[in-house]
């Protein structure tokens, strides 16, 4: 006899959506790898800025009142500079070198296994009424772990819920969606931080060459939004996603269980393992007030001029810092625990940690060539000069333009996953359009949080969606799509209407979003 397995189909709004989905799912799959996509929008800026010269397409700069003209890379010039800075394009690529440095030190933390201990110690002992919130800010602070942190919360959100009699899906769920749709929010800064700053920096350069955006710029927004997105996603679990669960449990007449194959790992700590935390806090503590220290005296070299904090090499050059203290804390909790023995093997773990990159150091060689190629060409320039113009002629609310970017955003990244290039793509356009509009880069960088992140929740196009679905469907094996995107689904766009609430609240007081950066 065959056993068939059956796959929940839901109807009405969400029958609809995963209708939607699928087609974005089979048109996203017939795009190239990210790589190719930049090559052949190179092509294509080619023949463009060579359409747009020979139109004569300009545009007035309200910086200088100069004339702005489209430039030709088909023409002398143009193929002169693609062929001369082809090295120099990709060397100086503000993200590349950030993003090295940082994870330098952050290779060291997660070969030597404390971010793993870090997030199991967060969710060991948690008293059950706090699970859910502690699984869906664990998913926040996880972010420092990048993309490992789905491959570590999502067993440990479902092991955190097993423990206390409820069902190990919703735990994973939780712990995807927190990660997942969560994914520009955090207490903590985040390499990701670095390598969207620089892209931010490079995007405000359009307009002001001496515009500096730092790692920490959006700090503020972030760690409020890392708590109030917390909140939201505990409220919906408590109440809408137990409801669904329960329907699901009662249309099968079965209950969650395991495979049998595999034994998830304890959540609980060992002894040496609680001593390498210590030793890694105590490390931690130290360097922060060292540094600290250091720049307490006006004349400091941390400080900036006239003994500025804010703008100063301590906060320009925070990736430094943030390396240096992965680095120290990791070696520290390595050498406690013995994942970390000898001097000599700390160099093969940061080489482990940067051959890990190489899809991503690959793919900043192409983006890097597009981003040269567009910011010569001013098509850029023209396009935010032009936008702003007729946005502001419009008489468009400022509130619903950005409300609008959010929700186009939003859209193109259901088929776009990767931030860094759907970025690399958008803000060298945005950026400068909206600071036209007197809209600081760093709040724009803000905007952008929410739509990189929400949708990441509910499209198959991200693999950490399919990696969710395996867990699910180890305690739950008749699970399909649709079984989880009936359960990500009314939390992201929850998390998504909440959080540019407070997005918009925040940009009409004119808080600050980081350190250094303007209120709007």
């Amino acid at each position: 006899m065959t056993k068939t397995t059956t796959v929940d189909r839901p109807t009405g709004s969400v029958g609809l959506t995963l209708r939607l989905l699928g087609v974005i799912e089979r048109v996203g799959n017939r795009l190239p790898h990210p790589f190719w996509l930049f090559v052949i929008l190179s092509g294509v800026l080619m023949v463009l800025s060579w359409g747009l010269h020979g139109l004569d397409v300009s545009a007035t700069s309200p910086a200088d009142g100069k004339a702005v003209d489209v430039k030709s890379l088909l023409s002398g010039d143009g193929l002169t500079m693609m062929l001369d800075g082809l090295i120099d394009n990709y060397a100086t690529f503000p993200p590349l070198g950030v993003v090295l440095v940082v994870m330098l030190g952050v290779a060291v933390a997660d070969k030597a296994g404390l971010l793993t201990a870090v997030l199991r110690a967060a969710l060991a002992k948690v008293p059950t009424r706090a699970v859910t919130f502690m699984i869906a800010f664990t998913g926040m602070v996880a972010h420092v772990a990048s993309d490992a942190a789905y491959v570590v919360m999502i067993p440990l959100g479902a092991i955190a819920y097993r423990s206390i009699g409820r069902s190990p899906v919703l735990g994973a769920v939780i712990a995807y969606i927190s990660i997942s749709a969560g994914h520009a929010a955090s207490p903590l800064v985040t390499p990701s931080d670095a390598t969207l700053a620089a892209l931010t920096e490079a995007a405000a350069h359009t307009i002001d060459h001496g515009y500096t955006v730092t790692p920490v710029a959006n700090y503020y927004f972030s760690l409020v939004s890392s708590v109030v997105l917390s909140l939201v996603v505990t409220v919906l679990a408590e109440t809408l996603l137990s409801r669904r669960m329960k329907m699901i449990t009662d249309a099968d007449g079965s209950a969650d269980g395991d495979d049998g194959t595999e034994e998830l790992p304890d959540l609980s700590l060992t002894t040496v393992e609680r001593r390498g935390l210590r030793a890694a806090a105590g490390v931690t503590a130290v360097l922060i007030a060292a540094i600290t220290l250091a720049a307490l005296p006006a004349g400091s070299p941390l400080r900036g001029e006239h003994g500025a904090v804010i703008d100063s090499p301590l906060v320009h050059n925070i990736a430094v810092f943030l390396s240096l203290l992965f680095f120290a804390s990791g070696v520290a909790y390595g050498r406690v625990v013995g994942t970390v023995r000898r001097a000599k093997d700390i160099p093969g773990v940061m080489a482990q940690g940067i051959s890990e990159l190489s899809p991503v150091l690959v793919l900043f060689f192409a983006i890097s060539q597009f981003l040269a190629y567009f910011k010569w060409t001013g098509i850029g320039e023209v396009m935010a000069i032009h936008g702003a113009e007729l946005l502001d002629s419009s008489g468009v609310p400022l509130p619903l333009v950005l409300v609008g970017v959010i929700l186009v955003v939003s859209v193109m990244n259901l088929a776009l996953t990767s931030g860094s290039a759907m970025w690399a793509l958008i803000g060298p356009v945005f950026v400068p359009m909206l600071m036209l509009l007197r809209v600081a880069p760093e709040t724009t960088w803000a905007l952008f949080r929410i739509a990189d992140s929400c949708t990441n929740a509910i499209t198959p196009m991200s693999p950490y969606f399919l990696l969710c679905l395996g867990f699910v469907r180890r305690y739950r094996p008749q699970a399909g799509i649709g079984t989880l995107i009936s359960l990500t689904l009314p939390v992201a766009l929850s998390m998504l209407v909440i959080w540019t609430a407070l997005y918009l609240a925040w940009f009409a007081v004119g808080l600050p979003f980081g350190p250094g950066a303007p209120g709007r």
